[in-house]
């Protein structure tokens, strides 16, 4: 048992050293759904051996409180079942695997709020006849998860939720395209939580919460500003994840950071969690989200026949669902509510300056005429897991502070180098916020525009175009070309069938 609270650098070397020792034995995308329920099982193990020892003084000993315990489960966080904890696990030398898969099991079915989460792996799994992760490896990692206690003495939820981001981040490092499935770059986070600036009281939302954040940013910025103030009403959390690997990560990181959060699993474009009791979309007072960009998944039906009137704006076309996102997140906000989502930059720019019309610049035109568009701000390159791209940042507001003008910021220089990924400062995720908090222009760095001026430049709100930097380089990027490529073929097609229907009508044959 540790004498002293675990600090951040002992305890993220710990975790890291146990993930390691079953890198060998399995594809690193797939390590993280092993180590991460293991950590949370030891946490849980640990808090609970402290609330029942505290009951134990309380009620006169530990028989006494155990039978308590097990008629009553509220007296403690999570009620774990006297094979599950930790110290049986541990002294397991023989069907480790089973024992494991069987304890997180019975976990669940004692807590319900743990169901999904903590149960969603086979410790005996097998892949063509051999086992995932063997009984040897899966003894070392139980060792060395067992070298300290993370009970509430030992570690506060604040360090033991950076640690458990800490192992995101190294997850994600490992994971190529998959790692924009479940994490946001920390520093992003940060940035988007000062953005927002959360006050007292207020519900928030991320309809695509991956391992949920975005969602913890704000709680750890609210708590930043408040000081845990018994007197400052709390926020309420509300997240939904499509994947259910991604949606127990996200569960396990709330639980971790002693946050209460409502997380549901599914997708939120086609199938909305929160929802009032008529049946429409519920609203929330902030919106926040890293969507996956330029997604194709869906078809042109999702829109025209949304039954919870979100597309109003127009619909996106097929080859990006950038727009969509947007709507249904602003569909999401409060009569004053504010919201920020991370795109691809192309979400910004695609379809101005062209002839005719263009889905997402018609869209975009749209938000621009509603005084909605709040600010723009361009991240820079290399700082997501799963693309190269730099992205942008788009906060839309109900309830805008400067009518009729949008502010751009240009942060595509603020980074430091890192590897394998660059990242942004703390000195500029403060400039960046200090920009948009106080609405200022900053040489290089920021420009405040009106409507008109957007209108003028055909709805084009890229920061680049309005606020240059040495060595930019304004070449359409490629995701962005076969975006606009695949929007043409779309209006190339439709215009063809329109054509075929009114030369059937003149009864000419084709």
């Amino acid at each position: 048992m540790s004498e002293t609270e675990l600090d951040i650098t002992t305890l993220e070397n710990w975790l890291w050293e146990a993930a390691c020792k079953i890198r060998g034995d399995i594809d690193a995308p797939k390590y993280k759904d092993y180590i991460l329920p293991l950590i949370f099982l030891k946490r849980l193990s640990d808090v609970f051996e402290d609330e029942a020892l505290k009951l134990s003084g309380d009620y006169g000993g530990r028989d006494v409180a155990e039978e308590l315990l097990r008629e009553d489960h509220t007296l403690v966080r999570f009620y774990i079942p006297e094979g599950a904890r930790w110290e049986k696990v541990a002294r397991q030398t023989t069907s480790i695997g089973d024992h494991l898969t069987d304890a997180v099991r019975t976990i669940s079915r004692e807590n319900p709020k743990l169901q999904g989460v903590v149960d969603i792996v086979d410790f005996n799994a097998t892949t063509a006849g051999q086992r995932v992760i063997s009984e040897d490896k899966l003894k070392i990692l139980i060792d060395v998860l067992g070298r300290y206690r993370l009970g509430l003495k030992d570690v506060e939820p604040d360090i033991l939720g950076r640690a458990y981001e800490y192992l995101l981040r190294k997850f994600a490092e490992g994971s190529g395209q998959s790692a924009g499935e479940f994490y946001t770059p920390r520093e992003v986070a940060v940035l988007m939580s000062y953005t927002l600036d959360p006050e007292p009281n207020q519900e928030i939302y991320d309809p695509c919460c991956g391992s949920g954040g975005l969602l913890i940013k704000s709680y750890l910025r609210f708590r930043e500003k408040y000081d845990e103030d018994p007197s400052i009403a709390p926020l309420r959390f509300y997240g939904q994840e499509i994947l259910p690997g991604t949606f127990a990560m996200a569960k396990m990181n709330a639980f971790i950071h002693d946050m209460e959060t409502k997380i549901k699993l599914g997708d939120a474009m086609m199938r909305p969690a929160f929802l009032n009791p008529d049946g429409s979309l519920r609203k929330f007072d902030i919106v926040t989200a890293n969507p996956m960009w330029n997604q194709k998944s869906f078809a042109q039906s999702t829109y025209e026949n949304d039954p919870y009137n979100r597309f109003n704006s127009g619909y996106p076309p097929s080859s990006s669902a950038d727009w969509g996102w947007i709507q249904h997140m602003f569909s999401s906000l409060r009569d004053n509510g504010k919201m920020a989502v991370v795109l691809d930059t192309g979400s910004v720019s695609r379809g101005s300056g062209n002839v005719g019309k263009n889905r997402e610049r018609d869209i975009r035109k749209d938000f621009v005429e509603k005084d909605i568009v709040e600010a723009v701000i361009l991240l820079p390159e290399n700082l997501f897991y799963n693309t190269t791209a730099p992205g942008i940042i788009l906060v839309t507001n109900k309830d805008k502070r400067r009518k009729n003008e949008i502010l751009l910021i240009n942060a595509s220089k603020l980074f430091g180098k890192g590897r394998p990924k660059n990242y942004l400062t703390d000195e500029a995720i403060k400039q960046i916020s200090k920009v948009y908090l106080n609405w200022k222009e900053e040489e290089s760095i920021s420009k405040i525009i009106t409507r008109d001026e957007a209108a003028r430049n055909d709805y084009n709100l890229s920061p680049s175009r309005y606020v240059t930097q040495d060595g930019e380089d304004d070449t359409l990027p490629l995701e962005d070309a076969l975006v606009l490529l695949k929007e043409a073929e779309e209006e190339r097609e439709e215009a063809d069938s329109r054509l075929k229907g009114v030369l059937q009508e003149m009864g000419i044959e084709i």
